[in-house]
């Protein structure tokens, strides 16, 4: 018995130190970020040139460029080159232990002919649908690249249709007379009929058990694919290279591990719907840096799919560096959502520029989705001339919020139940937004435990809440536009608003709405008392206000 003890007790010692060991290996922080372990390639070099391929724009190099590829992987690996020169080509597969190299001025188009691509089944939002094959494939491989200092044009408007407002008059007459079909209305223009056939009939691409692959052929045009997927694959590099002009996304990494991508740039017309940067899908251990982004939809993403089929596949993004990165024209800066089902956690955002960008950083969710956004951190974040808001968080997106405190039935918390929670931010500067800081919960579940300090933020409003919790805004400077600093919260709970300025308002207009405000407390914000215009309406009770 003594002898059982002792084994016990010896069993619970080692169990518990490897506890202890797990723990401090997943206690990430500024101090201990993630560790992401790059690909390493042979050095021997297999030139697309000795199989055929021709630089003349026009002929179609599929055949010749896949051959290198095969050819370098079952050798074992190493490098295969696309030298200078106009490259056109049909989709390309990766292979393991490939490091698809371009030189300097090598130019890899990919063709706008739709029987190129078959249709596979792909992603969309999420979830399984069908998708014509995207321009670069990677699927279930190890130790690859796409390395160089070339450009990569997926040929996007080639496939994309285009609403006649997005387009000077110029663009569109020069859209017309590229070919197509155009709506009866004059209004939107299709690349095919295929196309404006599944748009008119609001086809759906999403895949079910009664339907075959082929059963998409008469809308084959309107499933636009991603130009590199990456899914399901082991220490990946993208270095170097420019991506450009995707038929939908750009860069989509999937279920995939160990993703570096370094020194990229990423380019889309504004018009490009569905045109992201880059979307980190159910990924972990990535880093992006020292890239630029200019794009017509999301910048640089987060995601883990979208509803049960998220949560069901239960992979969250996670153990993620993103830093000294550059954004332009996007619909987000750092986005998060809105197909978070399977959760996000452990991203650390720092040292990036967001210029011209719709919203600065845009955490995303609605009912339905599920997942929890947690074990987020946020810093030095530059941000000039955005035309929404400079920090967001929505939880009704694509969704009608009530009005102000309107009376609405309240689900009940379930695995449908979207969170957002635990999230740092500081160090940012935003010259320009419409509104400063934004957050909307849901009335059974919050916005929860966000801190934010040492901001500056010039907008035409300051600081928006609207059913959160544990909220923190401390040292910081409001510029607001108006003739005083506008501060709302409606339903929201243990707030703290310390050391708060307000650069160019003589007096702080706080209005607290809601029944179920309280605690809201305001200390060391530089202006008496007497300067502070509190208001209080639909049962919020003057002792939330402490002050």
């Amino acid at each position: 018995m003594r002898n059982l003890k002792k084994m016990y007790l010896l069993l619970a010692l080692v169990v518990g130190s490897n506890q202890s060991l797990f723990a401090q290996n997943n206690s990430y922080s500024w101090q201990n970020l993630p560790k992401i372990n790059r690909p390493v390639f042979k050095a021997d070099t297999f030139s697309i040139i000795n199989y055929g391929a021709v630089a003349n724009g026009s002929s179609l190099n599929t055949k010749a460029i896949n051959n290198a590829i095969a050819q370098c992987s079952a050798g074992g690996g190493g490098v295969v080159l696309i030298p200078d020169g106009y490259w056109l080509s049909g989709p390309i597969y990766l292979e393991n232990n490939v490091n698809l190299h371009l030189s300097n001025n090598a130019f890899l188009q990919f063709t706008a002919d739709f029987n190129q691509y078959k249709i596979i089944e792909g992603n969309y939002e999420g979830k399984p649908s069908a998708r014509n094959e995207s321009p670069i494939m990677a699927v279930g491989l190890q130790n690859i690249a796409i390395t160089g200092n070339g450009i990569i044009d997926g040929n996007g408007d080639a496939w994309r249709m285009v609403n006649r407002d997005q387009l000077t008059e110029r663009e569109w007459k020069a859209k017309i007379a590229s070919g197509g079909l155009v709506s009866t209305d004059n209004k939107v223009w299709f690349p095919s009929a295929k196309t404006k056939k599944a748009y008119l009939e609001k086809s759906s691409v999403l895949l079910s058990d009664n339907k075959k692959l082929s059963d998409f052929e008469p809308i084959k045009d309107y499933l636009r694919p991603n130009l590199v997927l990456i899914s399901k694959c082991q220490q990946v590099l993208l270095e170097g290279v420019t991506f450009q002009n995707s038929p939908a996304w750009n860069l989509h990494p999937f279920m995939s591990q160990h993703l570096t991508v370094s020194n990229i740039r990423v380019k889309n017309p504004d018009y490009a719907q569905n045109g992201d940067g880059i979307d980190i899908e159910s990924c972990s251990n990535v880093l992006l840096e020292n890239s630029v982004f200019d794009v017509g939809d999301d910048a640089i993403c987060i995601k883990s799919g979208k509803d049960e089929e998220g949560r069901k596949r239960n992979t969250p993004t996670e153990n993620v560096i993103i830093r000294n990165n550059t954004v332009y024209a996007g619909h987000g800066g750092f986005v998060v959502g809105s197909e978070m089902s399977g959760g996000a956690r452990n991203i650390f955002v720092s040292d990036c520029s967001f210029v011209g960008t719709d919203k600065g950083l845009r955490f995303k969710t609605t009912r339905g989705r599920g997942g929890v956004v947690e074990k987020i951190y946020i810093k030095n974040i530059n941000m000039s001339n955005i035309v929404q808001e400079a920090i967001y968080f929505d939880m009704y997106y694509w969704t009608k919020p009530p009005l102000p405190n309107q009376k609405v039935e309240v689900p009940t918390v379930s695995v449908e139940t979207p969170q957002f929670k635990d999230v740092e931010i500081e160090n940012v500067v935003c010259n320009g937004a419409s509104k400063g800081i934004f957050m909307r919960g849901l009335p059974e579940m919050a916005v929860k435990n966000i801190s934010i300090k040492n901001t500056f933020l010039k907008a035409n409003v300051g600081i928006e809440l609207i059913d959160v919790a544990g909220i923190k805004v401390e040292n910081t400077i409001v510029a607001d536009s108006g003739s005083s600093a506008n501060i709302y919260v409606e339903n929201g709970r243990d707030i703290l608003l310390s050391g708060l300025k307000f650069k160019t308002a003589p007096n702080i207009s706080l209005d607290i709405n809601g029944e179920r405000s309280r605690s809201v407390v305001m200390e060391n914000y530089g202006l008496p008392k007497s300067n502070v215009e509190a208001k209080f309406s639909h049962g919020a009770n003057k002792e939330a206000l402490r002050y």
